[in-house]
């Protein structure tokens, strides 16, 4: 496969101290590095920026830009404030559990927990820039995910043929929920 991992995924931040603050304080990343420039290297643009990372537990990467002269949003604002965020995989439920009341402990208002189809189990959160962010752990076993796959494509093709899912039915025997008579 070409692909190996996610190295990291980049957003950008309001303040890169106060975001280095959040994701080393509150979630535990390991502040690995931070560049700049005042042209974009890539595209030679003037754009005086810091680049910051963070690192997880995998070696893969979160990342931050801080522009303060470039117009714009922190994030897509056009889109429901749900769609763009970054997800955290913790241990298990009980880490969940606990990083939601030490949030809660934070001042940090916070979501969930919200079961997804039996898949994951996660809450939901805010950065100081905005950003939605989400912590999850896997809750279906390997006979679970395998069922997951294997009714991939027969998912993809009831939404491109509804866009509603109004005949869910089909797939899971009810207008709601994911129930499936084989799990």
């Amino acid at each position: 496969m070409l692909c190996k991992k996610l190295h990291h995924a980049a957003y950008r931040c309001k303040d890169a101290a106060e975001t280095v603050r959040f994701y080393t304080e509150v979630l535990g990343l390991r502040f690995t590095h931070a560049m700049g420039e005042d042209h974009v290297p890539s595209t030679g643009q003037y754009s005086p920026h810091i680049h910051i990372f963070f690192e997880m537990e995998d070696g893969s990467s979160i990342a931050f830009f801080e522009c303060p002269r470039d117009p714009g949003q922190m994030k897509d604002m056009e889109s429901p404030g749900w769609i763009q965020h970054f997800a955290f995989e913790v241990a298990d439920v009980d880490t969940v559990l606990r990083a939601r009341q030490d949030l809660l402990d934070r001042g940090i208002d916070v979501v969930g927990p919200t079961n997804h189809d039996d898949f994951i189990t996660s809450i939901y959160f805010f950065d100081p820039s905005g950003h939605r962010l989400e912590l999850t752990a896997r809750t279906a076993d390997a006979a679970r995910h395998q069922v997951f796959e294997q009714e991939a494509m027969q998912v993809l093709a009831l939404w491109n043929e509804t866009r509603d899912w109004s005949q869910r039915e089909k797939l899971y025997g009810a207008q709601t929920g994911y129930a499936r008579a084989d799990c």
